[in-house]
């Protein structure tokens, strides 16, 4: 018999649970499947009589909302004939569920007893509800209540099993069914009175050990989101590999040190019975993912299994010249915190006795010290005993393998790896057993110092950049060849290899597979022959790969495109927009994907919304940055307009320069943008806020000179009008000519206002001798004041246009 354990994420939704459904229909063996609660569905409980509690009546909401998401997935799941008792089933337990939350809510009180209560319904749900489908689809099974097979003390919220009572209970109602297959609810089990417990977050797993090693299973499966463990967290460490064969002892340090595959009180139960456990991905199922058995893998090539870490610690430190040569300090420490049922994860103290330190839980540090300080009161007043010193904002990073202690040098090169890339250590310990190499580091510091020992470890020396370009048109086709010229270079020169992962345009789709980059020489091919686009799936790829240093690169006008950035920088991936429309969105919006940048380690760059290739967002920005001030902008941002109002004298129809400007790239797909001043507004508002100030587009000024006839009907209507106004284009320009002057479309910020139109332009003018699709930006400021820092050049083309974007992908490797 074999037993099958799926978390949350493997039965987050319907689509998932029919998945689950499959692999288990796939298995010739009988089985016991245990599963966890809908995915997010724990915390959403958790949060709901934490609400409650505070007297909070938005706890309503929170149920309702996950009483809707279990009455959806049931309805996904079941054909209509089906759906009456399952939809009961799980009206009646919301029901139970928010009697219960309201007693908690006039009661102001979430014992850990009714929080196990509480959150025990996430389990019941899912696993009945998995339980109807089956039935609807004729599998035959039986539904087995964990509560009533697993006992435990009452020890609510981390509750120890009575092994000899469960196991009795487990093998007898199995053996005395007729049934093949059992379904059971995860991490619930009960005490002796009946009232229910739960086994510790992550207790699925550890729900499937205990039955596994009740009936003395062939083998137990945990299927997760991952193919297997990993030699790193793969959502940090993209190139992380499957560990195919690891020992118990090195699956514990692994799980215990913060990997999260696999829940660390699962080992004990099948490592007793010797029963060897996979961690399989339930996305992959045919992947081989890890076996965990009674040894590693035989293969010496990798000295080190993985890396793993834990955050959220606080470093707890006992010292003074009063513990030197007296014996009991430590056991009065460890009792102190036990008193307290503090979990310690590390512990480490100096060869002179004066200092002992060790690692627990953040969320554990006050009630520590102040259980410490207690137990020490005496010795600190007297000084021979300092209080005790918390800090917190640490995690612990570890080093994992069983041949680690066969070879030399392993610390070295660790605190070597670490301390080049400027990770401080704060503390170190390591087994007797030598299987475990751990240093505590600040909490800052722990994605990049997996990284940093992954690569000394695992992989090469060189920076990997992944880019994912949305928009293979005149500018996306010109970016794609420019990295293709210079990847050899950036390669050699720079340590950098920049790899085109993925490439969409409106219609299609298209994704390296295997860790592989898009060859580049054969991309528009492989482009038209991949799947239709739909971004939301382009944009959870994206986020699926988790490849190191990924980067969106949007080079649309899409507004669709733009709406996804957050959810992007959210996931550390950076966004380089050509897109305007992001940063030009509502300031609150513009301000929370800043925000998102900088909380999630990523960037989001848009040089090129202003000029093109030119530096001008960059330049404003290294004046802010160095403590200047903007008094004053003036520019004239439109290459578009700049190449027409040069090109008209009257001699040829208005709109023939229009159409030879978008005939040579330099307007937006619809010209009225351009024509209109819209873009123009666009682009001074992003200065603005780069400057500094909150701007919406209400707040400019246009001043505009097409006719409001143009606007009216599709583009084509609009050039046909155009041809109809020509003697309003004629007139514009006569007057400007009668004066000696040239026609420019200028923007302007000063003082919180800004404001874009037509203006006259004498020959004194920085902006007179502007020629072709030339842009020019004027900076005023503290330190420009009278002469402004002008920054001119080609404002518009698809190349200069694509070298603006190529230079933000390399800002993105170079940070």
């Amino acid at each position: 018999m074999k037993v099958l354990k799926f978390g949350g994420s493997s039965v987050a939704n319907a689509e998932n649970i029919q998945k689950v459904v499959a692999i288990v229909k796939g298995n010739t063996e009988s089985q016991i499947v245990v599963v966890s609660a809908l995915g997010g569905v724990t915390d959403l409980l958790i949060k709901a009589g934490t609400l409650a509690e505070q007297s909070e009546e938005f706890y309503k909401e929170v149920l309702k909302q996950l009483e809707t998401k279990h009455l959806d997935t049931a309805r996904a799941l079941l054909p209509v004939t089906h759906q009456s008792s399952c939809l009961s089933m799980i009206k009646q337990h919301f029901n139970e569920l928010d009697e219960i939350c309201n007693s908690v809510f006039y009661l102001k009180e979430l014992s850990l007893r009714t929080k196990d209560r509480i959150i025990s319904f996430g389990e019941m749900l899912s696993s009945k509800i998995i339980a109807a489908y089956m039935q609807s689809l004729g599998i035959a099974h039986e539904w087995l209540d964990s509560r009533k097979l697993i006992k435990t003390n009452s020890n609510f919220g981390f509750a120890a099993v009575n092994f000899s009572i469960t196991n009795d209970k487990i093998s007898y109602a199995v053996s005395s069914s007729g049934n093949q297959l059992f379904l059971a609810p995860g991490f619930i089990s009960s005490d002796e009175q009946g009232n229910t417990t739960t086994l510790g977050r992550g207790g699925s797993d550890y729900t499937a050990a205990i039955f596994a090693a009740a009936v003395h299973a062939t083998s137990l499966e945990i299927w997760t989101d991952v193919t297997g463990m990993m030699t790193a967290d793969p959502r940090w460490v993209p190139n992380a590999k499957t560990i195919a064969a690891t020992s118990y002892q090195e699956a514990m340090e692994l799980s215990h040190f913060g990997a999260k595959v696999i829940y660390p009180p699962t080992i004990q139960p099948v490592m007793q019975k010797n029963i060897p456990t996979w961690v399989k991905n339930t996305f992959a199922p045919n992947e081989a993912g890890t076996v965990i058995g009674s040894s590693a893998a035989a293969d010496e090539a990798e000295i080190i299994t993985g890396i793993s870490s834990i955050n959220a610690i606080a470093l707890l430190s006992l010292e003074g010249s009063g513990m030197v040569g007296i014996p009991g300090f430590s056991k009065r420490l460890f009792e102190a915190l036990a008193s307290e049922k503090i979990n310690v994860i590390l512990i480490t103290q100096s060869s002179s006795e004066h200092s002992i330190c060790v690692a627990v839980n953040t969320a554990d540090s006050d009630k520590a010290k102040l259980a410490v300080d207690n137990a020490f009161e005496i010795e600190i007043a007297q000084g021979k005993l300092d209080p005790l010193k918390v800090e917190k904002d640490l995690s612990i990073i570890a080093l994992v393998g069983d041949k680690m202690r066969h070879h030399t040098g392993i610390a070295g090169r660790m605190f070597d790896a670490l301390g080049k890339n400027g990770v401080n250590i704060r503390a170190i310990a390591q087994g007797s057993s030598e299987r475990n190499i751990s240093a505590v580091i600040a909490g800052n510091d722990v994605k990049k110092a997996v990284n940093v020992l992954h690569e000394a470890f695992f992989e090469t020396t060189y920076k990997q950049l992944n880019i994912f370009i949305i928009g293979a048109g005149n500018v996306g086709s010109k970016l794609i060849d420019q990295v293709k010229q210079q990847q050899p270079f950036l390669l050699e020169q720079l340590n950098l290899q920049v790899r085109v992962t993925g490439i969409s345009n409106s219609k299609k789709m298209l994704f390296a597979e295997n860790g592989n980059a898009i060859d580049l020489a054969n991309w528009k091919a492989s482009l038209d022959a991949a799947d239709a686009m739909d971004l939301q799936a382009f944009v959870t790829t994206v986020i699926e790969k988790n490849l190191r240093n990924s980067v969106l690169v949007d080079v649309t006008a899409n507004a669709g495109v733009a709406a996804v950035y957050g959810s992007l920088l959210a996931k550390t991936v950076s966004v380089v927009a050509c897109n305007k429309i992001a940063a030009s969105s509502s300031f609150e919006s513009y301000l929370k994907l800043k925000s998102l940048a900088k909380e999630y380690n990523a960037l989001f760059l848009f040089e090129t919304n202003v000029g093109a290739g030119l530096p001008v967002i960059g330049t404003l920005n290294d004046l802010r940055r160095s403590g200047d001030k903007v008094i004053k902008i003036q520019a004239v941002l439109s290459g578009t307009l700049n190449f027409v109002f040069n090109n008209y004298n009257g001699t040829k129809p208005f709109t023939e320069v229009v159409r030879q400007a978008q005939a040579e790239g330099y307007t937006e797909p619809d010209p009225r943008l351009d024509l209109g001043g819209t873009d123009v507004m666009r682009k001074i508002m992003i200065l603005a806020r780069e400057a500094g100030e909150q701007i919406e587009m209400d707040d400019i000024t246009n001043n505009g000179f097409l006719p409001q006839s143009c606007f009216e009907g599709t583009v084509e209507d609009f050039y046909s009008e155009m041809g109809r106004q020509e003697s309003h284009f004629r007139k514009l320009y006569d007057e400007a000519a009668a004066k000696n002057c040239k026609l420019k479309f200028v923007a302007q910020f000063e003082n919180g206002k800004a404001s874009v139109g037509l203006q006259h332009i004498p020959a004194d003018s920085d902006f007179y001798h502007l020629y072709g699709k030339d842009n020019i930006v004027l900076f005023y400021t503290q330190r420009y004041p009278e002469q402004p820092l002008v920054v001119k050049g080609a404002g518009a083309g698809a190349d200069v246009t694509a070298s603006g974007v190529f230079a933000d992908i390399i800002r993105v490797a170079r940070v």
